[in-house]
């Protein structure tokens, strides 16, 4: 597997750059070529999760990373705690070093079987400690390219409660020790305040990982801020959630109306909308399925003209969020 890795950072090309437009296997690159942690990726990535549903198929798992491979995906993101180690294990089968792929992984979890959720929180610097070891373990890594501190105080998703309620500065102390050493190349953050990310900046931050989507736009002046720091922004639920309480990006009748003109689906037309909207934005769509894995790389290619893109950006930003037990 590739290791390459560096705590460096700049922000992602405009949709239009054809430089470095081909990856280290000759394939073109997905919406694109960005940049990541130091490093030129394909705009259109890969979010890992959805792996752990092909367990009982590893062979599956193995064949569709090995096709997102084939379709220019350099871009992989994952986490220890999903599957319990599983996806990281099918990942360091699958991934070759001539690839030339940089896995990022995340820390702030860990499995918890039996629960109401497959996780808990694990915030504590001697558990981000352990899970970034329980990531290298899993992967088969020395080093890993980048890895994400998962906050737990905002976003959706489950909230930090007692011993878990941890300031972002003695994480980061911790992580920036952890890459000091080696063990990690560069540092992310993920469901962050504005507040959190200035707080963050002077540790070298290479991408940011919020919710963000069409119909969710809250964090725009964090973008913004990312864009003139030369950080990537790693949007997660980049077309809304199907979570109750959450809106959907494919449920908007512009986004419906915009798929029919451009001749693609609502979710490509989602996903082709973030790349537009500014050039330091890296998706990471996640799937099981071989022909979702296909549509996905597909809404790179997606031009959407100044009309579509007006009738787009007026969609209004409705309010929406989940707080697991």
């Amino acid at each position: 597997m590739a290791t390459t890795s560096s705590h460096a950072s700049s922000a992602g090309r405009t949709p239009g750059d054809r430089s470095d437009d081909v990856t280290a296997t000759g394939a073109p690159r997905p919406g694109g070529a960005g940049s990541l942690a130091g490093r030129t990726v394909s705009r259109i990535g890969f979010g890992a999760m959805q792996l752990e549903r092909l367990r009982d198929d590893r062979a599956a798992a193995v064949a569709l990373l090995r096709r997102a491979v084939a379709l220019g995906i350099d871009h992989i993101d994952t986490a220890h705690f999903y599957g319990h180690g599983f996806v990281n294990e099918v990942i360091a089968e699958a991934l070759r070093p001539e690839d030339d792929v940089i896995v990022v992984s995340k820390v702030g979890a860990e499995p918890a079987h039996g629960g109401p959720v497959p996780l808990r929180l694990a915030q504590r610097p001697k558990q981000l400690r352990a899970g970034v070891e329980d990531n290298l373990k899993s992967l088969g890594l020395d080093r890993i390219p980048l890895v994400n501190l998962r906050r737990a105080d905002i976003g959706p998703g489950l909230r930090a409660e007692g011993d878990q309620i941890v300031g972002i500065e003695d994480q980061l102390a911790v992580l920036t020790e952890l890459r000091d050493e080696g063990k990690i190349g560069a540092i992310g953050v993920s469901n962050v305040s504005p507040e959190q990310l200035r707080t963050a900046l002077p540790a070298g931050v290479a991408c940011v990982q919020n919710s963000y989507s069409l119909v969710s736009r809250g964090d725009e002046d964090m973008l913004r801020l990312c864009l003139d720091e030369g950080i990537a922004w790693v949007p997660y639920f980049p077309l809304g959630s199907a979570f109750p309480g959450m809106p959907k990006v494919t449920d908007e009748a512009a986004v419906v109306a915009a798929a029919r003109t451009v001749g693609a689906t609502a979710a490509q037309t989602g996903l082709a909308w973030l790349l537009h909207h500014a050039p330091n934005v890296l998706l990471i769509p996640g799937t099981a399925d071989p022909e979702h894995l296909r549509a996905n790389v597909e809404a790179g290619a997606i031009v959407l003209d100044e009309e579509t893109l007006a009738a787009l950006d007026a969609v209004p930003t409705r309010s929406g969020d989940i707080r697991l037990p």
